[in-house]
């Protein structure tokens, strides 16, 4: 992963330290190079800590250009088809000078301006100034895999591939967002466009922003509803199967194409397993795999990736996380998220992710995969109330809804604190009650979206 940077001023003429000591907040994120790029004329600067993953070369060098300078481009991620845009881009009368994806994504842009994004397999973060039309884009993948935050106050625009960028800047004001963090306490983390500062955002997945003369605008390229109405399907059951089957296979193959090392976290599961074994079928190399493993039982999964690696044949590592080990983590958590996180798997995350560095400098995750093929038991939940609660004739349903407020009487509230008393293990069972209540009537209000939101607070919105 590289590291973005830049800012823009109507008031004030861009200071190189300021945009250098920005850049190297993000050195983790990109030890093998640094750069940067200032337009004194219009007050803009563009920083790059680099990566290298496509073309190890100087011909890789970022902020890069087009050949008269007049568009700029700092680039984080990876566009898995570039070879072929490249070759139709060369069809057309453009040439390059290097291997890497970031001279195509150049050309493309010169040729279909910020239409190109259409064109674009991959994850990315980037940041076009066409001094052309004095115009300055942020584009951000259609899912968000790859990171992008902006800061925006009184004619300052500050952008970054982390937080810890944009504070580096002394106009940067750090104040929190209150209403934000209800949000975080709700959900465990604070979901786009937010973050916990006032006046700075994450940008949207499948979104842009263009910025031109103080206007600052954001665009949607892309929504997941839309492309799933695009064309309906019409394929038996077992069609669709070997379909999925291929086009996984053509995914994983895409995430192979680099110039350095690259490992699958294999954790055992259903999603991290099926990765592996159709990776590992389809190359003809041996895959590096890397697991997490737990002295506890209950939490301990690294025995069931182990089995599978063993019967894949992966060169496999695996690392066991002491109750101390895990202790010391938490104390770089809030420098590595620079924000709130609620969610334990960053401990594990963080720790496969710096086994996995001593081997190879990009590593595949299953991350997702519970989402899209609803692996989760919220999922389950929600199905099982639109097919049962919610078939049921309106008048059971308003029954049952009307009965709900005796389980909150007097009465309920001593029973349950007597069994809390004599057995703890009923602790959490009045929120559980309390979370089903309220999935109930927002189902039978048709409110699906806010019955999946109850599903998966921590907190209530009223608590």
């Amino acid at each position: 992963m590289c590291g973005i940077v830049g800012f823009c001023s109507c008031n004030k003429r861009v200071d190189g330290a300021i945009l250098t000591s920005m850049r190297d907040a993000l050195t983790h994120r990109g030890p093998d190079d640094a750069g940067i790029y200032i337009d004194e004329e219009n007050n803009v600067g563009l920083g790059h800590s680099r990566l290298s993953i496509l073309d190890l070369s100087s011909l890789g060098h970022q902020p890069m250009s087009n050949e008269n300078g007049s568009i700029w481009i700092t680039y984080n991620g990876e566009v898995y088809n570039f070879k072929e845009i490249r070759d139709e881009l060369i069809k057309m009368g453009y040439s390059f000078k290097s291997n890497s994806d970031t001279e195509m994504l150049i050309k493309a842009y010169e040729k279909w301006g910020i239409d190109c994004v259409h064109k674009f397999i991959g994850m990315f973060a980037l940041a076009i100034w066409d001094r052309r039309e004095l115009k300055l884009y942020l584009v951000r993948d259609r899912v968000g895999v790859k990171p992008l935050y902006y800061y925006y106050k009184d004619g300052l625009f500050l952008f970054g591939s982390e937080l810890k960028a944009l504070m580096k800047h002394p106009e940067f004001s750090k104040e929190v967002n209150y209403g934000v963090l209800s949000l975080y306490l709700r959900y465990g983390y604070i979901p786009a466009p937010f973050t916990i500062f006032n006046n700075t955002y994450k940008l949207k997945p499948g979104h842009y922003l263009s910025l031109f003369n103080n206007d600052l605008r954001e665009i949607k390229y892309w929504d997941i509803v839309d492309f799933y109405l695009e064309e309906p399907i019409n394929a038996s059951e077992d069609e669709i199967a070997e379909e999925l089957e291929d086009l996984l296979i053509d995914s994983f193959k895409y995430r192979l194409v680099s110039d350095v090392p690259v490992g699958v976290f294999l954790s055992g599961g259903i999603d991290s397993s099926a990765v592996t074994a159709l990776l590992q079928k389809n190359i003809n190399t041996q895959l590096k795999t890397f697991s997490i493993g737990f002295y506890e039982d209950r939490f301990d999964e690294a025995k069931w990736a182990k089995k599978i690696a063993n019967y894949l044949e992966t060169d496999h590592t695996e690392y066991y996380l002491s109750i101390k080990e895990a202790f010391s983590i938490i104390e770089k958590l809030p420098e590595i998220y620079d924000e709130p996180f609620g969610d334990n798997s960053g401990i594990p995350t963080y720790l496969v992710s710096r086994v996995a560095r001593q081997n190879v400098t990009v590593a595949l995750s299953a991350d997702g995969g519970d989402e899209l093929f609803c692996g989760y038991n919220r999922y389950r939940s929600i199905i099982f109330l639109n097919g049962g609660f919610l078939g049921l004739p309106a008048y059971i349903r308003n029954s049952i809804i009307k009965t709900l407020p005796l389980f909150s009487s007097p009465m309920v509230d001593s029973i349950y604190r007597t069994f809390k008393f004599f057995m703890p293990k009923v602790e959490g069972l009045r929120d559980k009650f309390e979370k089903w209540r309220n999935m109930l009537r927002e189902g039978n209000n048709g409110n699906i979206v806010d019955m999946y939101k109850f599903n998966i607070n921590r907190w209530t919105p009223d608590d």
